[in-house]
């Protein structure tokens, strides 16, 4: 990595995942096995807003890659005043930041609700959108921050149990999908037939429409046509080697398909598995990242981490449990 690390980048962005921030004392994931940091959570949040704001070379923009606030915050009627807290700390700085949505979005707010928010970037930046986005209801949408790179937003919960209303047609397709594997009275549960891939059919997952993978085989085909590089951008993994199989996208492999059917896709980022993972596709060249989560990160450690993006390739700086990387675009 030394070469590259003497040039100056083309441009630089921050990458945070699963901050799940709530004003609670420190507790434990669903299975009692990891403990999850709640209140310190925030503090991690400002140690990279403040090493993004002194670097060298600022950032062009932020990746928050979903779960901003924990899903205990709406029994105790505190969504609002959790989510207020962590954007007052992403707005410390001028850097604009794009909020991906994972399943403790929708645990706290509706899909409606959402897309009023300040959770909703296209809303919130600077950017125009206008023919970006994916239409709908789907919360979907590109940019490009420098000429020859495109990032593609992608939303994991389109098709969902969660966010929806139980008497939509959205919610109905939804459970008529996860019973197909999931007979379990609580569908938090993974299924217990089936194959280790099967596992990834649980509530607190979801899939993309057929409406936003058409519109992402669109996008990509343009990409194609520029010769840009593309970054793919998920709170939920698509590559099995990447992630734990459970926290897979129910339909991964069809978002596999549309990559693979493209030159153009260089990366793809996630969440969801707070212990993070990393795989290259072989056949594509494509880097699949999940980002280590902050709210299973202890308050002395860090999980974030800078990525600076030259011609051939971007270079991954970690801080705590995150790892240094390095992506060669093939």
């Amino acid at each position: 990595m030394g070469d590259c690390c003497q040039q100056t980048p083309l441009f630089t962005f921050g990458v945070i995942a699963d901050i799940q921030y709530a004003d609670l004392d420190d507790g434990f994931n669903y299975s009692r096995t990891r403990k999850r940091y709640y209140r310190s959570s925030l503090e991690l949040l400002r140690n990279a807003q403040e090493s993004w704001s002194e670097s060298a070379i600022r950032p062009e923009f932020v990746l928050q890659l979903g779960d901003i606030i924990d899903g205990f915050n709406k029994s105790h009627d505190a969504s609002d005043r959790a989510l207020d807290s962590v954007l007052r700390e992403f707005s410390s700085s001028p850097v604009e930041v794009h909020h991906v949505w994972g399943n403790h979005e929708f645990y706290n707010f509706s899909r409606s609700t959402l897309l009023r928010s300040k959770l909703n970037s296209t809303l919130h930046t600077d950017r125009s959108y206008s023919g970006a986005q994916a239409g709908g209801d789907i919360y979907a949408y590109h940019f490009s921050p420098f000429p020859g790179f495109r990032f593609v937003v992608l939303d994991a919960y389109d098709v969902s149990l969660l966010g929806r209303e139980e008497s939509s047609e959205e919610y109905k397709v939804a459970m008529s999908l996860i019973t197909q594997y999931n007979n379990n009275e609580d569908l938090n549960c993974p299924p217990v037939c089936g194959g280790p891939e099967d596992q990834r059919f649980t509530k607190f997952n979801g899939g993309f429409s057929k409406d936003q993978l058409d519109w992402l085989d669109s996008v990509l085909s343009s990409a194609d046509e520029k010769g840009d590089k593309v970054t793919l951008v998920s709170h939920l993994p698509v590559h099995p080697y990447s992630t734990d199989l459970i926290c897979l996208a129910w339909n991964f492999n069809e978002l596999l398909a549309v990559i693979r059917s493209h030159c153009s896709v260089v990366c793809f980022m996630a969440g969801h598995d707070h212990d993070g993972g990393y795989h290259r596709d072989k056949d594509t060249g494509v880097h699949h990242l999940t980002l280590e989560g902050v709210i299973e990160t202890p308050p002395d450690s860090n999980a974030f981490c800078t990525v600076s993006v030259y011609e051939d390739r971007m270079v991954l700086k970690g801080k705590g449990r995150t790892t240094d990387r390095e992506f060669l675009f093939q």
